[in-house]
């Protein structure tokens, strides 16, 4: 991590001289200044990421200094310093724009604290700015919607294993964006000129899961009426996705860590082993540590798979994002449908910033591309969300299993009434394969038949 500068302004010498001495030795790029004027002076010529400013001063107070500073560079940090009992000084400052306060006189060890706390707020910027333009020319950057903190890191760690071969377990709850975070490793990785090949573990039957990974011989089986390549073929040279990997049955976990371990699998009727080289994403929303403890994972399949792990926070964790994802898929849907809507009512803002969002972004964008289909209205109000008007709660009885499987139920059920029962067009409608929706259908127990 590159070292900050730091401009020290103290009018008192000896208090200025061990500010400055122990930030040297700390291997900060240190000056320094007893008054507003020399600081001035000092700060227009050289580059400061961090002040540390005292309140008073003998030619101007810290305050007037402080908005001078940062009009001159609204990036730099201000940390205040003042007098004990002047706390009310502190929290003007803050308000004004200061980072951090010190009360006098300084903890040496919270100085640098908060210093080191600036270093890795700038680190992070700086390594968004990196995601964010490397995203412009590789991926569709305006699908990574985010602002909050939680998000920051997360996409702070994408950044720096992206470049690796590392295996990578993605974990979050349904919806979170899993399968956007695996996009984004693999378009930022070397391997990016290659296949990304994505396998949704829990969408394929048991009893063809191994054929599709590891493909078969010609009359390995029944109905194999040809050779066939499995995934991790396809995905050579480049990276595959094993999505729902908590899902994969025990008896198949053998071959997938024999992959990780050897590098090499083996189809279905296969006699020489084939040599792999591909770099393994898998994402799950169960708990892999528990699934181990319970006997349905293996434990040396997990720490294979678990060598970097990315956790997505849920959306009712980073509810600063909320608001941009409102404006970012209104925009979409508006011009996608053709519809002459512009934003939302006061009160429909207030409610969805306050829903708890069970199903996350797929179901905050579900609800709005819905409410944009059906309003009559240029801005979306509460009657356009139904959530807030049949008595549906945010929070179900029987575990978030239960809570997205009944999310997941009224969102196809909507799709498929909407299509008239055409499966084609409802898959289309929920943006998976139709595939899938046979998949979703018969685990939830949806048929036209059975519903009323």
């Amino acid at each position: 991590m590159d070292r900050i500068s730091v401009l020290v302004v103290e009018d008192e010498e000896a208090q200025r001289s061990l500010l400055a001495g122990l930030l040297s030795k700390e291997g900060y790029a240190t000056s320094s200044a007893g008054d507003g004027k020399t600081a001035l002076d000092i700060f227009r010529n050289e580059t400061f990421e961090v002040v540390l400013l005292d309140y008073k001063l003998p030619d101007t107070d810290g305050l007037t200094l402080l908005k001078t500073f940062k009009e001159i560079n609204p990036e730099v940090e201000i940390i205040m310093v003042t007098a004990f009992g002047s706390i009310e000084n502190a929290v003007t400052a803050l308000k004004a724009g200061a980072f951090e306060y010190l009360t006098k006189p300084i903890d040496l060890d919270d100085l640098l604290f908060k210093i080191k706390k600036v270093e890795e707020k700038r680190h992070l910027v700086r390594e968004n700015m990196v995601l964010k333009e490397a995203l412009k020319d590789r991926l569709k950057s305006e699908e990574v919607i985010y602002t909050s903190e939680k998000m920051h890191q997360v996409m702070s760690l994408v950044v720096r294993i992206a470049k690796t071969d590392s295996t990578c377990l993605i974990e979050g709850e349904s919806g979170t964006g899993k399968e956007v975070i695996a996009d984004l490793i693999h378009g930022l990785s070397d391997r990016r000129g290659n296949a990304l090949i994505k396998v949704n573990c829990s969408a394929i039957p048991e009893t063809l899961l191994e054929s599709e990974l590891f493909g078969h011989e010609r009359g390995a089986f029944t109905g194999a009426y040809q050779r066939k390549m499995g995934k991790f073929e396809l995905a050579h040279k480049g990276t595959i996705f094993l999505d729902e990997i908590g899902d994969i049955p025990l008896l198949l976990q053998p071959k997938l860590l024999r992959v990780l371990q050897e590098k090499e699998i083996e189809r279905i009727g296969g006699l020489r082993p084939i040599k792999v080289d591909v770099r393994i994403v898998s994402a799950t929303n169960r708990n892999l540590g528990e699934e181990v403890k319970s006997g349905r994972f293996r434990d040396d399949l997990f720490y294979r798979l678990n060598v970097v792990t990315v956790i997505i926070p849920p959306l009712r964790e980073r509810k600063d994002d909320i608001p941009l994802l409102f404006d970012f898929f209104l925009k979409k849907y508006a011009e996608k449908h053709k519809k002459p809507v512009k934003g939302f009512t006061r009160e429909a803002r207030d409610l969805l910033i306050k829903y708890d969002y069970p199903g996350n972004v797929r179901e905050l964008e579900n609800m709005v591309e819905r409410a944009v289909v059906l309003t009559r209205s240029e801005y979306l109000s509460r009657e356009d969300f139904p959530i807030f008007d049949t008595g549906e709660k945010p929070i179900v009885d029987g575990g978030m299993r239960q809570v997205v499987e009944t999310a997941e139920r009224k969102m196809i059920l909507e799709a498929l009434v909407g299509a008239g029962w055409v499966q084609t067009r409802a898959a289309s409608a929920l943006g998976i394969s139709e595939r899938m929706l046979r998949y979703k259908m018969k685990k939830l127990g949806i048929s036209k038949e059975g519903t009323h």
